[in-house]
């Protein structure tokens, strides 16, 4: 990473601190690498609109031919409807009364085919009883747990009978099979395709017991961003399957993904913007980035990697609005200035943010993207 090739802005005073910076040219680098790994067919990508949580986002990934999306919110979905897209798969169990909002988006967006997650009969049954009871149905993907044990169903027997209990319930259809594989983020790209390999390899067998009850299983939708290369060179692990990747990280990149997976060659297209508001002592400098400003559930050390002189300053402490660093370049400084990082794990990091800074020609533009979804509840 060149980090004065990208970062710099010119006219930064006219943005206060701290903030976060997008550079719309490297999503759209982003989103053709994306494009580049799944040899140009825009129909097998299904990216996760976590990551940015903005309606401009997804309008940048359609332009580039992409029409259909993966969420993990009500208002996620609700907002990447909005934004027109064609298919918005929620990979989320919906409980409770997000039964009924799914209904509601059902109902709101007919020209979105929406889908959803379940793993457990009991939840069937609501959505059974939500979607039959005002004369709709919706699409759902059978959850099955590839060795991450954080949800879904585990090959076998009792996940081909819910796959049978879904063809038959009144109100939902069949679409498949989702997976997940977040346990698998091994920085060596062979010891990842190690853990790819034998996660999935199951599932050959699952798809076959499922296909003997009679039940076609033509899609699948898996993957983040780590394991995102595997799954695109995965056009049809079993036959008759088609395999959709689902990557978030990719469209903005981070610190830790970048640190972690150089193989797969994003580039970061956010960065935070902060000053420092005090020098209080010898070799400190106090910095307007709190943990309200950046997610603060890794290490303080892995929480944002500060460029320029300060690339190498020790972070020491961080509060809710200040972040102390030690550093032997503290006369470098003064109040005032600026200083720019990349946040380690940029998902949570946009959700902190009621918007981002857009950045044109290594200038502030005047544009401000609302970071939507961060809402967990918008109209629905």
């Amino acid at each position: 990473m060149s980090d004065k090739q990208w970062f710099s802005v010119a006219n930064v005073k006219e943005v206060t601190s701290p903030a976060l910076l997008l550079w719309p040219d490297r999503v759209e680098q982003n989103i053709q690498h994306m494009l580049e790994l799944v040899k140009g067919d825009a129909s097998r990508l299904r990216p996760h609109v976590k990551t940015h949580k903005m309606g401009e986002v997804v309008k940048l990934q359609m332009a580039a031919g992409i029409t259909k999306f993966k969420c993990a919110t009500i208002a996620e979905a609700e907002m990447t409807a909005e934004a027109g897209a064609r298919e918005v798969l929620i990979a989320y169990q919906p409980v409770g009364p997000n039964v009924g909002r799914v209904a509601a988006l059902v109902e709101r967006f007919p020209q979105t085919r929406f889908a959803a997650l379940v793993d457990d009969e009991g939840v069937l049954a609501a959505i059974s009883q939500e979607f039959s009871g005002i004369g709709k149905s919706l699409t759902l993907f059978l959850d099955i747990d590839c060795g991450m044990n954080r949800t879904g169903i585990a090959m076998g027997c009792k996940a081909a009978g819910l796959c049978r209990k879904i063809v038959d319930a009144a109100g939902t259809k069949f679409g498949g099979l989702h997976a997940y594989d977040g346990h698998i983020h091994d920085p060596d790209p062979d010891d990842r395709k190690s853990q790819f390999e034998q996660s999935y390899k199951p599932l050959g067998d699952f798809i076959d017991m499922v296909r003997t009850d009679g039940i076609e299983v033509s899609l699948i939708v898996a993957g983040g961003s780590p394991t995102f290369a595997m799954h695109a060179a995965d056009t049809e692990r079993v036959t008759g399957t088609r395999w959709e990747c689902s990557p978030g990280t990719t469209v903005f990149w981070d610190a830790g993904h970048g640190t972690n997976y150089p193989d797969l060659d994003f580039v970061p297209a956010v960065a935070l913007l902060m000053r420092v508001i005090s020098k209080p002592g010898s070799k400190l400098l106090c910095l307007d980035l709190g943990s309200k400003a950046v997610a603060p559930e890794k290490p303080l050390e892995k929480r944002v990697r500060l460029f320029g002189p300060l690339a190498d300053a020790e972070l020491i402490d961080q509060s809710e609005e200040h972040l102390v660093v030690k550093t032997d370049k503290v006369d470098d400084f003064a109040v005032g200035d600026v200083v720019y990082g990349l946040p380690w794990h940029i998902c949570p990091t946009v959700a902190l943010h009621m918007e981002v800074v857009i950045i044109r020609n290594g200038r502030v533009c005047g544009e401000r993207w609302q970071v939507r979804a961060r809402d967990r509840r918008l109209t629905i």
